[in-house]
């Protein structure tokens, strides 16, 4: 409860005139510790209510508007401060209203209600900031046993604030199997962590899928975040498996014949095969070697590898010899464009021949005679011509020989495609389609991808088919920001050789142009920038330049307020820019330092007043940047101010300000100001009754003081004033003139105090002096009283508070002179 106006009302009393001094001390100081109480806000009773009630939002996210409500009808004012800050005091209103940018984590907002000039209740608003993490999943291959393989995955939490709130959930394919929270409720500003989950992963699992899931979560009846998650497969390792159980194979063929042989395992990290025949690597890297037309046996060996070993499988090849025939093909292997003419002769060096001739579809020749018959097309659209050629000896005996004939075609056209899903975005994942239209054979295909000039991709392909196909080629991409803009681009390449054209044929697509999506950013940006106010520079000056896709916008901001970029910055505009770039993909910030100089400047009064003895101020401080050289000179001459201010230095001051842009100058006048100074000091006087007395009182001091005199009047005394003097006249002065006579002196710096003892000797049938100097002492002290009561009184504004007070000086103290009739004179 808040204390009433003290109130004091003095009733005189009936008694003798000479207790009333006591009676009235001792009512004061009563009343002097009753009114000693002070206001307070009790917690259980606060006035103030504010809604929201707390904030959860996202840092540097959107502002909050947060209203202040009070129940109290009367007060002096409502006003918020956020963090240093203080809003304006607003009267005679119940409610306030206040816009919170959230750009400071470990901001305060308090609302504020003053009941009176000296007490106030506030109210503080809970806030949490908060800022969702980035989840980054990593795994660690530990170790690995025949049945198990063990894995360390590492779950980090980047850049996520406030700490507390955050819960790390694991997840085993769909199965929740541990959970993770942080006990730091100190820290408000974002921070990183790390969860550590150890699994074993059996052969049985196969591939196991783990999720990390970070959230923020405020608990029951507050918001609870998106969970951000990262998903990571992993799978039981284990060294190479032959599917068969034996490692030593015996193949069989006849001469001339084409063979393949398998070598087929098991294994995780996928298997590395390499294939050794005879001594000789075959640069074959798969689980099958082909072998054309095979001649004389073969001893091949198949490895398969990965890091936990390998395991190899041995293959006898025993090939078995055809009976001879007396026919050389010439050549024996030709390579032919589809359409294009070929011929091959085919000849016999033996006597023994009835005839000869080349059977075919097209192009046959009939039984002719030997040495040689050539089978000739002059169009050859065939794309599997089989034609052989065959030989009657004497005996009646035939045999053939077939040529090996590749009839090959190039693409009809060559395109890259983006599937349908346009532009991109990057961190995501693409598939670019590469598309070969009628290209023969395709097991002599390669596709090879380039990103700009640079080979990304190669592949080839295994199909057996002779007649011309389409296939495509299909090339994963993660998408950067520097892709954007870049071309891509497929060959369509047919390797033919050794019988095939001396440089392979082969066609190239039109280039696709990647155009990749986003988030923006500000590059070049110095981190400090100095500048000069006069050379008009502006924020649109900086050496910022923005990009991303879309191209974004730019606003910069300077104390969370937007500005105008365009405008030239003053002196007043030195600090932190902000820029802020958005597009549709996201929006970042970069902080610039600004420095404005400029030349100096004074913003002083002409005139200053400084009281004696005072210790050296600065007075008057020019602006400017750098910080100006201030130097004083008086009457002309450079000066080094004093450390204490004298009587003398009062006068005329000339100041220079400088710094590198430039000189300024200003003329100021100084009056030193000091308390009144008695040039006489205490004394005593003795006069005889009935002579005339004449006290005077003087001071030196500035400005002028107010010289009053404190004595008990009389009907022979009588008080003048010349120029700054005044002068106490008693004529024929009696006892009842002896006593103190008080010369106070006294301005607005100080007061000083002087006594005159005046002593009368003689006889006198006047009131004894004892009991004259016991009253007005009595009186001095009950008029001390008053006036400390009153003071108290006006600084409380209404709030008094009594306490005893020991008065040890009078001398500081006007006093009220009585005069004879009882009734007193002020002076």
């Amino acid at each position: 409860m808040l204390l009433k106006h003290c109130s004091i009302h003095l009733i005189p009393s009936a008694c003798c005139p000479s207790m009333l001094p006591v009676r009235m001390l001792s009512i004061l100081i009563l009343l002097f510790s009753l009114c000693n109480a002070d206001s307070i806000c009790p917690p259980e009773h606060n006035p103030l209510t504010l809604s929201p009630r707390q904030i959860i939002a996202e840092y540097e996210g959107n502002p909050v508007t947060v209203n202040c409500t009070t129940a109290l009808a009367e007060h002096k004012g409502l006003y918020f401060t956020v963090g240093n800050e203080t809003s304006r005091i607003i009267e005679e209103q119940m409610s306030i209203s206040q816009s919170v940018s959230l750009s400071d984590w470990n901001v305060t907002i308090k609302c504020k209600v003053k009941l009176n000039e000296s007490h106030e209740c506030s109210k503080d608003l809970q806030v949490i900031t908060f800022k969702n993490p980035e989840v980054f999943h990593s795994v660690q291959l530990v170790n690995v046993t025949r049945k198990e393989t063990q894995y360390r995955l590492q779950c980090d939490i980047i850049n996520v604030a406030p700490v507390q709130y955050v819960t790390v959930s694991w997840y085993k394919n769909s199965e929740k199997i541990q959970t993770e929270s942080f006990n730091d409720t100190t820290t408000k500003t974002p921070v990183n962590k790390s969860s550590i989950l150890r699994v074993n992963i059996s052969r049985e699992e196969n591939v196991v899928e783990f999720r990390c899931e970070a959230q923020l979560d405020f608990g029951p009846h507050r918001p609870k975040l998106p969970a951000i998650s990262q998903t990571h497969r992993v799978s039981a390792h284990y060294a190479p498996e032959l599917k068969t159980q034996n490692s030593t194979d015996d193949t069989y063929a006849l001469e001339g014949t084409d063979i393949i042989m398998s070598c087929e395992a098991v294994g995780n990290p996928l298997l590395v095969y390499n294939w050794i025949c005879d001594g000789k690597n075959m640069l074959e890297n798969t689980t099958s070697l082909s072998l054309p037309r095979v001649h004389g046996n073969k001893t091949c060996a198949c490895t398969a590898t990965n890091y936990l070993g390998n395991i190899t499988k041995t293959i006898h090849l025993h090939v078995e010899p055809r009976a001879g025939c007396p026919l050389t093909l010439t050549p024996s292997e030709t390579v032919v464009k589809f359409g294009d003419p070929v011929s091959i002769n085919c000849s016999t060096s033996v006597r023994y021949v009835q005839g000869m001739g080349w059977e075919a579809p097209f192009g046959g020749t009939g039984f002719e005679r030997a040495p040689v018959v050539t089978w000739r097309v002059e169009k050859l659209e065939e794309w599997t011509p089989s034609p052989f050629c065959y030989v009657t000896l004497v005996n009646g005996s035939q045999c053939t020989v077939s040529p090996v004939i590749t009839v090959y075609k190039t693409p009809d056209s060559v395109s890259v495609s983006d599937m349908g899903h346009g532009s991109m975005v990057e961190g995501r994942e693409y598939d670019l389609k590469c598309d070969v239209i009628n290209v023969a054979p395709v097991q002599n295909l390669t596709v090879t991808w380039y990103r700009g000039n640079e080979t990304v991709l190669t592949q080839m392909f295994n199909d057996s088919t002779m007649t011309p196909v389409n296939v495509s080629s299909t090339l994963r991409i993660s998408t950067l920001r520097d892709y954007n803009g870049l071309t891509f681009r497929c060959e369509a390449e047919l390797h033919l050789r050794p019988k095939g054209p001396k440089f392979p044929p082969n066609v190239t697509s039109p280039p696709y142009t990647a155009v990749v999506l986003y988030k923006p950013f500000m590059e070049s940006c110095p981190d400090h920038v100095t500048v000069v106010e006069n050379a008009a520079f502006s924020i649109d000056m900086l050496s910022c330049q923005p990009d991303g896709n879309p191209f974004p916008t730019v606003q910069w901001f300077y104390e969370g307020k937007i500005l105008n970029s365009s405008k030239p910055l003053t002196r007043t505009d030195s600090g932190k820019y902000t820029a802020i770039v958005q597009n549709s993909h996201g929006r970042s910030n970069t902080s610039v330092h600004i420095t404005v100089e400029y030349s100096p400047s004074f913003t002083c009064k002409e005139h200053y007043e400084i009281t004696v003895n005072d210790k050296h101020q600065s007075i008057c401080e020019p602006v400017g940047l750098p910080t100006p050289t201030l130097t004083w000179f008086k009457d002309g001459k450079q000066m080094v101010s004093p450390q204490l201010w004298k009587k003398n230095d009062s006068g005329k001051y000339l100041l220079n300000a400088h710094n590198t842009h430039g000189t300024a100058e200003h003329t100021l006048y100084l009056e030193i100001l000091y308390a009144p100074e008695f040039k006489e000091g205490n004394e005593s006087k003795e006069v005889l009754q009935g002579e005339n007395v004449t006290l005077s009182c003087s001071a030196d001091s500035n400005p002028p003081s107010n010289i009053t005199w404190i004595y008990t009047a009389a009907v022979n005394s009588n008080m003048t004033t010349e120029g700054r003097q005044k002068t106490v006249t008693i004529t024929r002065a009696t006892s009842t003139n002896a006593g103190y006579y008080i010369c106070v002196a006294e301005n607005k710096v100080g007061r000083n105090t002087r006594f005159i003892t005046l002593m009368i000797t003689g006889k006198s049938s006047q009131i004894p002096f004892p009991i004259i100097w016991v009253s007005l002492t009595l009186l001095i002290i009950i008029l001390i009283l008053l006036v400390v009561c009153c003071r108290i009184c006006q600084k409380k504004r209404g709030h008094y508070s009594f306490f005893p007070v020991k008065v040890s000086n009078v001398s500081n103290i006007p006093l009220t002179s009585v005069q004879a009739n009882g009734k007193a004179k002020d002076f």
